[in-house]
């Protein structure tokens, strides 16, 4: 028995190791990768609320229509964004081919002044949401500008490089303004995204790894 219990220890350890080896050689290499060399690069879009919608609406504005389809997800609860995403697109409709984008919800991370113990559990369940809707759309990128409802799905994205299912970029633009500290989503993938973009220069001095640009939105 104990013989039994030592070897299905070693075993898990194992895994936990190549695991986690797995995951450095994914964020390492991240940037080496580039989409689009085959084709049209498939980009997830998160949408926040409110200012956070508008400035991804902006952003997307600028990106060339070789940027297709359009996955945007957002909070079940937000009730602004989906009319500002679908202007946008009518929009968009008008000077391009056929608009190529589709809308999905999960649930949201965290709520204005929710408790941070029960944000974890929030945040779980939206993990939960985001890791089917990543398989099944498997993005080349995932771009997002600060809501919380992007950690989850910027999680799930690594895990599909992680599980050598695709590999997929994640592109993060802290919001405009934030100009001397990061949002709490810009904080954790900090160290995760393999593009990471701040639009004020206290900010790239703090965060080295930042790329400055100045304004892009």
């Amino acid at each position: 028995m104990g013989l039994l219990c030592g070897a299905l220890c070693g075993v898990i350890v194992t895994l936990v190791t190549v695991f986690i080896l797995r995951i450095f050689v994914t964020l390492r290499h991240g940037s080496k990768h580039k989409p689009g060399k085959k084709g049209p690069v498939s980009v997830l879009v998160v949408a926040g609320s409110g200012g956070h919608t508008t400035e991804i609406i902006r952003l997307m504005g600028a990106l060339s229509p070789f940027y297709k389809p359009r996955h945007y997800v957002l909070a079940d609860t937000d009730k602004m964004s989906e009319e500002k995403i679908r202007a946008f697109e009518a929009e968009r409709e008008k000077t391009c081919s056929a608009s190529q984008f589709t809308l999905h919800r999960i649930p949201r991370s965290r709520e204005v002044r929710q408790s941070w113990s029960s944000s974890v559990l929030t945040s779980l369940s939206a993990l939960v949401s985001s890791i089917p809707l990543l398989f099944r759309l498997q993005p080349d990128v995932v771009l997002c500008n600060g809501p919380g409802t992007c950690v989850p799905l910027c999680a799930a994205g690594i895990l599909l490089g992680v599980l050598g299912v695709k590999r997929v970029l994640i592109v993060f633009v802290e919001s405009i303004c934030r100009v001397e500290t990061l949002s709490l989503s810009g904080k954790i993938l900090y160290y995760f995204a393999d593009y990471f973009f701040v639009q004020w220069v206290p900010l790239k001095d703090k965060y080295p790894k930042a790329i400055y640009l100045g304004r892009l939105v």
